[in-house]
């Protein structure tokens, strides 16, 4: 098929092995985020289930975006240095426990130090890792096709997640025992996906210096300083920083649903899998060809999608607060939370869009994660006390508000970021890189994840 190929006529996967390698990182990269997942369909219920408040909630996740946006930072220098079957198979392992554990405490401080765990195994270095392996599995040409197959496929498979979810908790009389056990089976299944992990993943990287660890050390230093440099680096971390901060408003629709339009628990959750798993099925799969066929590429797209966010938050606050009108608050919000699905499969497309090479790719997306996520260290917090402190309507009408502001700042990035790409992005990155090869003495033409996964299939056989 055409669309799965990009405009240099190279195909999506060049191989079978490939697209198995592609399939295991989708799985990872879902199940490692169970617990985010779940608290997009019953939130409600798992407040319940810890006997914590809105603003406990906000504290714990705002724990969680703390330490895995230092941990971004303090890992970066590792995700190109070592291999994916390094960083991901023992981190899913140890997320699966922590996971495990999640489902069996209802006290806040043991809380804390589980979500501390979690966003230590199931971002730090794991998150990045996924990304950069995610960014090499195809050419620069197919980046918001590759991202938006991950971000469809983390779909499907969330929405197979929350479907057990909300129907186990229905089966067991709506009763926290439904989420204990959903506990307890995904920590199960991210156990099993990183022993999976370990024999399917690339043992190698693709650094030119091959097995010299002090050459590789250096190229790696020498990498980070040129991507730290890089004006364009900045400018897509800044408009996936905002695109993430809308994001994290989604299960505050829940929230918002329950609490103003007085909809049903049940009528909630069935919104909450639509709006999220549905929005990423839907919209997220053919998001990549959407950006390129008529907004210019991930860029412009997300332009795009900021500008609809704007609009959407507008006809929030104007429409009234009754439950005559829930109907039509739910099809905005619908319309919202497809939206930043459409978004979040690109925020990460333009690292391979202006032509970062795939062996520096993984640094440069660990600190661009940094930036991304880090309105998870205060996001979800700032949400929850809004809400709490201005009762009713009004807390939610502040945060429409404060929706409206930075999608509009968002927006006027993206239009930037997207005429630097236009540019020539791709040939000044290109020029800096070739000067820190000739800077170390290295040489030889850029390696491919094909390559590489190739050369290890025949040495295996």
């Amino acid at each position: 098929m055409e669309w799965l190929k990009g405009k240099d006529g190279k195909p999506l996967f060049s191989s079978p092995r490939v697209f198995l390698n592609f399939i295991v990182l989708v799985a990872c990269a879902q199940f490692a985020f169970s617990l985010l997942a779940m608290k997009g369909v019953l939130l409600p219920q798992m407040l319940e289930m810890w006997d914590i408040s809105m603003t406990e909630f906000g504290i714990l996740m705002s724990i969680y975006g703390i330490v895995h946006n230092i941990f971004y930072l303090a890992c970066s220098w590792a995700q190109d240095r070592f291999s994916p079957r390094v960083l991901i198979p023992v981190n899913m392992i140890l997320g699966g426990l922590t996971t495990y554990f999640l489902g069996k405490t209802s006290d806040f401080t043991t809380l804390c130090f589980l979500f501390v765990m979690l966003s230590l195994w199931c971002e730090g270095a794991f998150w990045p890792a996924v990304l950069a392996s995610v960014r090499k599995t195809t050419s620069d040409s197919n980046q918001g096709k590759i991202f938006g197959l991950l971000e469809g496929g983390r779909g499907v498979v969330e929405f197979l997640q929350n479907s057990f979810v909300v129907g186990l908790y229905a089966y067991l009389g709506y009763s926290v025992l439904g989420l204990e056990v959903a506990f307890m089976v995904n920590a199960g299944i991210m156990i099993l996906l990183g022993v999976i992990a370990w024999f399917i993943l690339p043992r190698e990287t693709l650094l030119k210096s091959g097995e010299d660890s002090k050459k590789a050390n250096a190229e790696v230093k020498e990498g980070i300083k040129v991507t730290m440099r890089l004006p364009e680096l900045w400018l897509a971390g800044f408009v996936g920083f905002v695109v993430f901060m809308c994001y994290t408003t989604t299960p505050f629709f829940l929230t918002f649903l329950k609490d103003v339009y007085i909809l049903p628990v049940l009528a909630v959750s069935i919104f909450g899998i639509l709006s999220t798993s549905g929005g990423r099925i839907t919209v997220a799969l053919p998001a990549g060809f959407i950006a390129e066929r008529f907004f210019g590429g991930p860029s412009g797209g997300m332009r795009a999608g900021l500008v609809a966010i704007a609009i959407l938050s507008i006809a929030m606050i104007l429409l009234p607060k009754n439950e005559a009108f829930a109907i039509p608050a739910m099809i905005i919000l619908v319309m919202m939370a497809f939206t930043y699905f459409f978004m979040r499969s690109l925020y990460f497309a333009p690292y391979g869009e202006m032509g970062l090479p795939p062996r520096f790719s993984g640094s440069a997306i660990a600190i661009a994660a940094f930036i991304i996520y880090l309105p998870a260290t205060f996001a979800y917090g700032l949400w929850g006390v809004i809400i709490d402190k201005y009762e009713g309507v009004s807390g939610y009408n502040v945060v429409f508000g404060i929706l409206l502001v930075i999608s509009i700042v968002g927006a006027i990035i993206a239009t930037i970021l997207k005429r630097r790409i236009a540019n020539g992005a791709a040939k000044r990155i290109a020029e800096k890189m070739a000067e820190v090869d000739r800077r170390l003495g290295l040489k030889g033409e850029e390696k491919t994840l094909t390559e590489l996964i190739d050369n290890e299939s025949k040495s295996t056989t």
